[in-house]
């Protein structure tokens, strides 16, 4: 059986891969492991970034079981994004990476480093990007 990762950054970014990603898990036999990983902080705002992730990742499983779709979720802090998610993506035998893309600003990107670049220089699975004004099939 395949396993598509797909990580959310957003309830918003979730709510966005809800079709292309059930079209495809159904099309692949796939499961699927919902992953939001966010940067350590302190305080309210550590708090705010959970409380994100968890609407985030329960946005996305429920459309996903709805479909008829067997997910997985994973909420993460770590420094490092694009090496968490890698590092989760040989853990679970992942066989694609799916990820939204959130359509941030070039300042934005540069705060928060660009993750799908830095994914698809350091990773031998296939990564799948989703524009994030895109409403088409897979």
């Amino acid at each position: 059986m395949s396993r598509i990762l797909v990580a959310v950054s957003s309830p918003w970014a979730a709510q966005k891969v809800v079709e292309p990603l059930s079209n495809l898990a159904k099309r692949l036999d796939a499961e699927v492991l919902v992953l939001h990983v966010s940067r350590p902080s302190g305080g309210q705002m550590r708090e705010q970034e959970q409380a994100d992730g968890e609407q985030a990742i329960a946005t996305l499983r429920q459309a996903l079981e709805e479909r008829g779709i067997i997910v997985q979720t994973l909420l993460m802090f770590s420094e490092d994004i694009a090496v968490a998610i890698l590092n989760v993506a040989e853990e679970r035998g992942v066989t694609l990476i799916a990820l939204g893309l959130t359509g941030k600003n070039i300042f934005a990107r540069l705060l928060a480093g660009n993750v799908p670049v830095e994914l698809i220089k350091n990773t031998k699975t296939p990564v799948l990007l989703l524009p994030p004004d895109w409403n088409g099939m897979i």
